[in-house]
């Protein structure tokens, strides 16, 4: 079967592979990560052995059932099961490779609060951006959204945003949560838009490393910090991640959300679509499809 294999140095080839073992998926669609970037830049912190096939998040079909499935070597004609749920009727392959990161990351945050009145959503373009909108929505909060460019403060809007801001028009947002996949100073920035008891979510650093903040600001402001890191959340509370996730297909199914895929390629154009993640220039969900 054929798949994108990365060797050292990052380069990916496109190659005959072994077929996978155990439980298979056939694939019609992998979601690409950010996650799938850092391992090609051996910025990730339980880096493979290479050579690897990349890939965590696929739809397809197993014996006949369409499913949204985590596996193994998902930038493949067919990949390794981990586990999987069922995909709604109505809902199409590409938009199930799009589901499951996107939103149990984006959902995380919402779930360990009591409420939440207002959210600022950074990076509100993007895959995670557009899902957290949306279950900022499903909240009953007043969503915000920041976007590089008009182009994508319009595709947030889109989306559902209320508002939506460019990265140097925040200052005077005053949010009960923000939501950062973005990191750096964008998310040092951000913390002193929280209203008491107010969190930030660190889920991502697409814009540089986080500069820790002290504790005694923390205190001082009745602030939090939650880190979201959904692959040891699942290693570690498993029973609660499937809890998660059909409560996340509940609300798919009656359509109070609805997975953004913003663009698909062809498995032998996985560089030009891991390089719109990479240099930021993706709007929705980025999907393969084998």
């Amino acid at each position: 079967m054929k798949a994108a294999v990365l060797r050292d140095g990052g380069a990916l080839a496109i190659e005959d592979v072994p077929e996978p073992a155990g439980d298979v998926v056939d694939v019609h669609a992998a979601g690409i990560n950010f996650a799938d970037v850092l391992i090609r830049r051996s910025l990730y912190p339980q880096m493979p052995e290479l050579p690897y096939v990349l890939g965590g998040e696929v739809a397809g079909e197993i014996d006949g059932r369409r499913v949204a499935a985590f596996v193994e070597g998902g930038f493949a004609e067919r990949a390794a099961l981990k586990w999987s749920i069922d995909l709604p009727e109505h809902a199409t392959f590409p938009q199930g490779a799009g589901f499951l990161t996107t939103y149990l990351t984006a959902y995380i945050p919402y779930a360990q609060r009591t409420y939440t009145d207002s959210v600022l959503v950074h990076a509100g373009s993007g895959g995670v951006g557009t899902a957290a909108i949306q279950l900022g929505k499903v909240e009953g909060a007043t969503v915000y959204a920041t976007a590089s460019t008009d182009e994508k403060r319009a595709f947030a809007l889109k989306a559902g945003a209320d508002e939506v801001f460019a990265y140097d028009e925040i200052d005077d947002l005053r949010v009960d949560l923000v939501i950062d996949p973005v990191g750096g100073d964008v998310f040092t920035r951000s913390l002193p838009l929280l209203n008491p008891l107010g969190a930030i979510a660190a889920i991502g650093f697409a814009g540089g490393l986080w500069q820790d903040p002290s504790v005694q600001w923390l205190v001082g402001r009745n602030a939090s910090v939650m880190g979201v890191y959904l692959g040891r959340l699942m290693k570690h509370e498993p029973e609660l991640v499937h809890r998660y996730a059909e409560e996340l297909l509940a609300l798919w199914r009656d359509g109070e959300i609805e997975p953004v895929v913003g663009a698909t390629f062809p498995l032998d154009r996985v560089d030009e679509a891991l390089s719109s993640i990479e240099q930021r220039t993706h709007m929705g969900k980025v999907v393969l499809e084998p």
